[in-house]
């Protein structure tokens, strides 16, 4: 069992929780994932590392209230305890002799991309974030980018809050005036992963992607996270849990990860929905 030792919503769907897991804390690392379940009855999710505190032997997690296992972690506090919690799982993110890196993340993805910007500020690389958001309310580790950040561009699809328009827009008025970076790392919705992919590709700087697809033992047996790559011509199938959950995002076939993703949404829905009436029901 693994106790809860904090609980905090940063927006009215985004969760942060601090887990008390101190064999993972150990050998955690930015882009790296857990698997837990919050129940003996509970479905296994995975859930990126947000972050981590070897001291305090804790590990942060950052989860959208989406579906029905999310639905009962969220109603979860602190000082309650969860039933399993699996990891660090996955190929942490390489960050090593990079002197110049934009990071990009989007909407909850910004939890995974956050503890990679801060991990390349205190290597003393010159970082540029850039964050985008649906709206104002979906704002989620302003100031903690800020923190890590060289420079830091927040930007909001209608907006409401920072500068209008989406990732991109940064990005490609970057490029533009001459800009370059060693690497510029994407993390968010498979379809922002793409544009940003299609926005860095005519500049040959390289480009990672975060793969999140759907993940059942987190160790390569079931094949459920499998995606597409190609490289050189040839089409290659890897697996997010275990050759990633970071790939060359020019090689990711995004068209296909995004058909696979929606496979079970109306599933999930339903499920989030019984689970919200069942919690109901007890209060």
């Amino acid at each position: 069992m693994y106790r809860i030792t904090a609980k905090k919503a940063l927006n009215p769907t985004v969760t942060m929780m601090e887990i008390e897991a101190p064999l993972v804390a150990k050998k955690a690392e930015p882009g790296q994932f857990i698997i837990l379940r919050v129940d003996d009855e509970g479905e296994r999710i995975p859930l990126t590392i947000a972050g981590y505190d070897r001291e305090k032997g804790t590990v942060r997690i950052i989860f959208q209230i989406v579906g029905a296992t999310t639905e009962k972690l969220n109603h979860k506090n602190e000082g309650d305890y969860i039933r399993d919690f699996v990891g660090p799982l996955g190929v942490a993110t390489k960050v090593e002799g990079l002197k110049k890196v934009c990071i990009v993340g989007g909407g909850v993805g910004c939890a995974i991309a956050l503890p990679i910007a801060q991990k390349l500020h205190q290597q003393g690389c010159d970082v540029t974030s850039v964050i985008g958001f649906r709206n104002k309310d979906l704002l989620i580790l302003e100031d903690e980018f800020k923190a890590a950040s060289n420079r830091l561009f927040v930007m909001t699809d209608d907006g409401s809050y920072g500068r209008h328009g989406n990732v991109c827009v940064p990005l490609e008025k970057m490029f533009s005036g001459g800009e370059t970076f060693d690497e510029v790392i994407a993390i968010g919705p498979l379809v922002m992963m793409k544009f940003v992919v299609n926005a860095v590709k005519p500049t040959g700087i390289p480009c990672t992607v975060s793969m999140n697809p759907i993940m059942i033992d987190g160790t390569g047996m079931c094949g459920g996270c499998r995606l597409t790559t190609t490289r050189n011509g040839e089409k290659l199938t890897r697996f997010a849990c275990v050759d990633g959950p970071d790939f060359n995002g020019y090689e990711v076939d995004f068209d296909e990860a995004m058909s696979r993703g929606g496979m079970y949404r109306e599933f999930e829905r339903h499920a989030h929905e019984e689970a919200c009436n069942l919690f109901n029901t007890e209060n």
